[in-house]
């Protein structure tokens, strides 16, 4: 008999939870727009605008530290809701910065914010989520983050003209927003994985009743006690992350996080202004084709979200990785023959659409999928911290690198990054549309 799920519920608090993938868009794309203005206001060199814009990412290893820990004892929920108050606190702390130090400091705190969401987002929308539907759902993350990203990226573009303090409106602005979060958390349920896996066994039968039905509340009950059940004797510590039985999950986790950093779109996104300045483009045409950017990005997630529960998560990320590879090509070989800013437009959107239709959604798709119910906390953190360390190693270097091999140098070094991502992808990536977070614990070398 076909379960029927309480889709509108489902969905409603996948959103809620996603706002927090807003507030991500939010503090990573605002840079983008301000950094002209920092560059003037701070005096940056290449090494302080590389470390300015990184510290985002040191906050982020932080704040998944703290998130891993606070997900598997407390719960899922008073992590985003801790997450909400960060971001509100330190929007408005880099808004009123009055030094360098004080703006890093701030964009660090930030960072935590950004860190906790990063992790607990996708994480809890997994655990809620039907299994055919847990792609879409995971991916709504995706697409509150790149609607984030663009609505920042247009706000920034209206405020451009109001006079050298407009970067403070930029980052204030963060605080509405966050105080939304804030409140849709407080009317979020827990995860009733969590709430299994801590005992509370009677509120978790309550809403698995509420997303699908008694069957669904008892076939999901038996099956995550089932693997709780099988745990290695490390229960609940970071020594069972790395236990013989999850390992391969964890590794291939960690693989995927680096690779959706070090595959370098985000250089794009976060130096867009200083792609477009080699090549001659004014301010305005830098701040235009920042929203340019994010409207792309949102068009390619919404397909992404289409396809990753029909095409699969695989093959998405195949085609991704091989094409991105091809256009760093040639959008390096234009940069270096100084071509028009048109030009450098078209493949830099190109990128966004390849990376927004596949390795942007798909990733964390898969890091909230493959680890076992009793690690998914600290696992997803571990995964997630790979992601913002390289993160940081690619943001922080590439002002350094343009400086010594020029603009498109960098882009000839992710294309082939990216070429070595697709072999990786092929070897050991397995598909995982479709089926419950309880059957994959084996597929990925589960107990």
């Amino acid at each position: 008999m076909k379960t029927s799920f309480n889709n509108s519920y489902i969905i409603g608090i996948s959103f809620i939870s996603a706002l927090g993938g807003y507030l991500f868009g939010f503090d990573f794309a605002v840079i983008s727009g301000a950094l002209p203005f920092l560059r003037t206001e701070f005096n940056l060199t290449p090494w302080w605008e590389g470390f300015l814009t990184g510290s985002l990412a040191l906050g982020c290893i932080a704040g998944c530290l703290i998130a891993g820990k606070i997900a598997d004892r407390y719960g899922r929920r008073p992590g985003l809701m801790l997450a909400a108050a960060i971001f509100a606190v330190s929007s408005l702390g880099m808004a009123f910065s009055g030094s360098l130090t004080t703006f890093v400091i701030m964009r660090f705190a930030a960072g935590i914010g950004v860190g906790m969401a990063s992790m607990l987002s996708p994480m809890y929308i997994a655990e809620i989520s039907p299994a055919e539907k847990r792609g879409r759902n995971v991916a709504i993350n995706q697409l509150t983050i790149v609607s984030g990203i663009l609505i920042t990226n247009l706000v920034n573009y209206m405020l451009a003209d109001n006079g050298p303090d407009a970067w403070r409106w930029m980052f204030g602005l963060g605080f509405v927003p966050s105080l939304f979060f804030l409140l849709g958390v407080i009317w979020l349920p827990e995860s009733p994985r969590w709430l299994i896996q801590a005992g509370h066994t009677q509120k978790a039968k309550i809403i698995l009743e509420t997303i699908g039905g008694e069957g669904f509340s008892e076939s999901t009950f038996a099956n995550v006690q089932k693997t709780l059940a099988k745990s290695p004797a490390e229960h609940g510590t970071y020594a069972a992350v790395f236990h013989r039985s999850v390992r391969p999950a964890v590794l291939v986790g960690i693989g995927l996080a680096v690779i959706q950093q070090f595959c370098g779109i985000n250089v794009v996104f976060n130096y867009t202004s200083t792609i477009f300045q080699a090549v001659g483009a004014s301010l305005d045409r830098q701040l235009f084709e920042t929203v340019a950017i994010g409207a792309v990005n949102l068009i390619f997630t919404l397909l992404a979200m289409w396809q990753v529960d029909k095409l699969g998560r695989r093959p998405l990320m195949l085609i991704g990785s091989l094409g991105l590879s091809v256009i760093y090509i040639v959008l390096a070989t234009l940069l270096q023959n100084q071509a028009s800013p048109a030009w450098i437009s078209v493949f830099v959107l190109l990128a966004i659409a390849m990376y927004g239709a596949s390795l942007a959604p798909v990733v964390w798709v898969i890091i909230s999928e493959i680890f076992p119910n009793n690690i998914r906390g600290k696992a997803t953190s571990v995964a997630v911290i790979a992601l913002w360390a390289a993160y940081f190693i690619l943001v922080f270097t590439f002002p350094i690198l343009a400086s010594k091999l020029g603009t498109y140098g960098p882009f000839y070094m992710y294309a082939g990054i990216c070429l070595v991502a697709f072999f990786f992808i092929k070897a050991k990536v397995k598909e995982t549309k479709g089926q419950t977070l309880e059957n994959l614990e084996g597929r990925f070398g589960g107990h």
